[in-house]
Order: C-alpha cells, then structure tokens, then sequence
C-alpha cells in the first residue's frame, strides 16, 4: 500500500502540485483514522502530556511528506524509493547523540557500506549530484528525525495516539500550503487524490498493526518488499528500468540495513537473556 500511495502521488505529480497532494493524502486518511481509533479508544485517544511534541513531530514529517513526494517527480521511482531507505542507516547513526543508544562497530560497518550504496547511485563522479537524489537523501534524513520523535513520545502515549495526531495536524499544515498552489482537479482525478489518502491512511494502520502482533525484527525485513513494487510500478507506468548502479547501490542499501536489524534483534536477545548491557561490538 505504501508502494501504491508512493505511484500514485508519482503519477499525479504529472499535474497536480506536491503540496495539493500532500493535502489529499492527509485529509482523506482522516475519513479513515479518525473512525477507526475513535472505535477503539474512543476520547481517550486524544489524551497526551506531549501535546507540543505532537505538534513539532507531525509538522517535521509533513515537511518529509513533501520530500518524498518531491523525489518521485525527479527520480524514478525505484531509484527514489531505495534512496529513501538510506532512512534507517540515518537513524542508526541518530540514535547515539538523541536516543542514547550504544552503537558498535558492527552496526557501524553497516551503516557505511549502506551510504557507500548510496554514493554509487548518487555517482559523485559524474560532476553534479541530481537534484532528486539530494532531495530523497533530505527525506531519508526526515524519516530518521520522525523515527526518534515517535520513539519519544511512545514512551508515554499509545499507538492510536500517535497516529490520530500525527493525521490531525498534517491535514491541518496541508490546508495552509493550499493557496500557494492548487489546481482544480480533473473529475477523472480527483478518485485517485482521494485514494492518495485513504490508501496512506490505511497503510498507517496496517504497519501500527502489525508491529504491536510481532517483533520488529520480524516485521521490518517484510518493508524492502516495497522496492521490489517500486520497480515493477516504475516498469509497469513509466518504463523505468534500473541501471546496473542503482542496482548494486538497491543491494548495498537494502543488506546494510537488513543487517542492522540483525545485529539490533541479537543486541537486545542477548540483554533480555543475561541482563547485560549492550557491548560496543554490536
């Protein structure tokens, strides 16, 4: 889902300007996340000591929404999306100054190759790096920020909390941008503005669900299956066919970071199981 979302605002990108996407995608989840956490929490949901967090948090990842979305129009699609899960290696590095995690220097290896991905499909040696390629590394960095800042406040306020707040705010910075760009949408369009949203909405739910029935380390991996649709929708639309460095950077990237979550599940095993604390050659 996150894939089709991703195609989609690729798609429309073609007409529409970024941030009226932006805005279909984060009113429209309203129709579904509101109902939906309503019916399960009902007013409790909208308790929270961190209401100024919520704020700063939701304003950060609707300014790495506009990111993301800004990418899919300058790269293909594949090439964007395996960019944007440098995410991961960011945030490993991140964790060490914000979160206080110790890194090791396995997890530090990993995070240099991944980058070193990053570079082949960046080619520095060609002269200029693309615009694309600097504004889908801006997103990567985003989502490592918007990682820590739910980590954060997950320590005090429940999933639904996170979620309903994260859709309520964005919707609310998405209608500020509006009168700086907006075109009437064509009536064929405007389903496919509306699925931007309800298919965002509901992929919101379905990784908030599946983390809370099984490890992250089970379910994380299941993530780099969008690069894989990435490049079947870009083949499929837009005939965009990966070179040979995107590729190699493709495997780089995506191992780096399944390695990662390797070392990060037998980091915590080892400390549930002896009650140590982490060693630095993790």
């Amino acid at each position: 889902m996150m894939a089709t979302m991703n195609t989609l605002a690729k798609l429309l990108g073609e007409t529409y300007p970024v941030t009226q996407i932006a805005f279909f995608r984060s009113t429209f989840a309203l129709f579904l996340v509101v109902p939906v956490v309503m019916m399960k929490g009902g007013r409790d949901v909208f308790r929270t000591r961190q209401l100024g967090r919520h704020v700063f948090r939701s304003a950060w990842g609707f300014a790495t929404l506009l990111l993301i979305f800004w990418s899919y129009q300058l790269l293909p699609l594949a090439d964007a999306t395996t960019i944007w899960f440098s995410g991961p290696l960011f945030l490993t590095a991140l964790s060490v100054p914000f979160l206080g995690e110790k890194v090791g220097v396995h997890r530090w290896s990993a995070v240099v190759v991944g980058f070193g991905g990053v570079l082949i499909m960046l080619r520095p040696g060609a002269g200029v790096i693309d615009l694309g390629a600097l504004v889908a590394l801006g997103s990567a960095f985003g989502y490592a920020v918007a990682v820590i800042n739910i980590r954060i406040l997950s320590r005090r306020d429940p999933p639904d909390t996170l979620v309903l707040y994260f859709t309520l705010f964005t919707a609310v910075w998405s209608m500020t941008l509006l009168p700086f760009g907006w075109v009437t949408p064509a009536w064929q369009d405007l389903p496919l503005l509306c699925l931007t949203g309800l298919v965002g909405g509901l992929s919101q739910f379905c990784l908030t669900g599946a983390y809370s029935r099984a490890p992250a380390a089970i379910i994380a991996p299941f993530g780099y299956t969008q690069l894989l649709w990435a490049m079947l929708f870009g083949w499929l639309l837009w005939a965009d066919a990966p070179d040979s460095p995107v590729l190699y950077g493709m495997l780089l990237v995506a191992g780096s970071g399944l390695y990662i979550i390797y070392r990060e599940t037998g980091r915590r095993r080892s400390h549930d199981r002896d009650g140590s604390a982490p060693g630095l050659s993790d």
